[in-house]
């Protein structure tokens, strides 16, 4: 198979190898962690040891830690559990927790997809009910990064509590639950080089939790259901590598120069706001997204495009739509994104197809352009 340059991080990352080996090494040795004999007190020390390599990732305690089967979940609980009526998100939230209760208030962003404080603190004032506020540490789509200091010192003035979908930050910028002041924390392994259907929901103490499910008094009787033993394993060993930071930030800006270089109409989606160090959301003037996807595919490239595609029908970016970006802007935007195993020659590889792509088109327009003028 011929090598390829695999760009799409912010999705999945790949398995890191240490993930891959404590995986190996848990599905051998079996064993129920509930169980009280010699098999299973090895897979509860199993689990002990990738939720201190968990914790210790977002500077929390092992305490605070509660295993889920990923992100997704870990957004629903927070939300569902945390006993407010009233919620409060952002408009460049997850579907995961805009979706995850039945009413939602939505708080406008600016034009770089940074929530409006001001707006915030109005919501808040508006009611006398007692809030949960739920706003992303870093966008999945644009990698800006959102003030939660401020979020947290507004929602704790009228008593409000705060919940934080770390997923896309965890293990590119750093993370302290006590640090950032949040009561509730989503992670996900498989966004750091962990494997897929393992998350956690990082709980301060104190904060109030009801769980959304009835069984056995797993998870200090927070989550119900036998533990993912081999993926919790490897959700640790990715989390104890991903303890240092990702630093490609030199790799993105030498891919977002060179692109506007080739074509200086191209947006950056973002650029004026701090943003992960990992994310790049540009548009390619007059080339719908899937297009560049499937094109640089072909070329051996894996992007994805910044629009959502369902069904065969693309939808427009509800994250470009928040921040103001034109129907036809956004339905020419994607999304590169880096992680723990990208090279320069990655982007090299990406600079190439994506100029080679823009000048066939370019051409193209030409092309037709000349055409409709002899014709007429």
């Amino acid at each position: 198979m011929p090598p390829f340059a695999y760009l799409d991080h912010n999705a999945t990352s790949p398995l890191r190898p240490a993930a891959f080996d404590a995986m190996v090494e848990a599905l051998r040795a079996g064993g129920n962690p509930s169980s009280v004999h010699g098999s299973g007190r090895r897979a509860r020390a199993i689990v002990d040891k990738a939720r201190r390599d968990v914790s210790s990732l977002v500077g929390a305690s092992p305490a605070e830690t509660i295993f889920t089967s990923g992100g997704t979940e870990a957004n629903n609980l927070a939300l569902s559990g945390a006993g407010r009526r009233r919620v409060l998100v952002s408009a460049v939230e997850h579907d995961s927790v805009s979706r995850a209760v039945t009413a939602v208030e939505v708080l406008p962003v600016d034009g770089n997809g940074v929530l409006d404080l001001a707006a915030l603190e109005t919501a808040l004032a508006a009611s006398p009910e007692p809030a949960l506020v739920s706003v992303m540490l870093a966008n999945n789509e644009t990698g800006v990064l959102q003030p939660i200091a401020e979020v947290v010192r507004l929602a704790r003035r009228v008593g409000a509590l705060v919940h934080c979908d770390a997923v896309q930050g965890a293990g590119k910028v750093p993370v302290d639950l006590h640090g950032l002041g949040v009561d509730y924390l989503s992670l996900s392994a498989h966004k750091l080089g962990g494997p897929t259907g393992v998350g956690a929901l990082v709980v301060r103490r104190g904060a109030p939790l009801a769980p959304d499910r009835r069984g056995g008094g797993q998870e200090s009787n927070r989550r119900a259901g036998t533990e993912n033993v081999s993926g919790a394993a490897g959700f640790g060993a990715a989390a104890a590598e991903a303890v240092r930071a990702l630093d490609v930030t030199a790799l993105r800006d030498a891919l977002e120069f060179s692109l506007v270089q080739i074509a200086p109409e191209a947006r950056v989606f973002g650029a004026g706001a701090p943003r992960l160090g990992n994310t790049t959301c540009i548009s390619m003037p007059g080339v719908p997204a899937e297009t560049q996807v499937m094109a640089l595919d072909l070329g051996g490239v894996c992007i994805s495009a910044g629009a959502a595609c369902s069904s065969g029908k693309v939808q427009r970016s509800p994250v470009l739509a928040a921040m103001g970006v034109p129907t036809a802007e956004a339905a020419c935007a994607t999304r590169v994104s880096l992680g723990w195993n990208s090279e320069a020659a990655d982007i090299e590889s990406l600079i190439t197809a994506w100029q080679g792509l823009y000048i066939r088109v370019a051409r193209s327009d030409i092309s037709h352009t000349h055409s409709r003028s002899r014709a007429a």
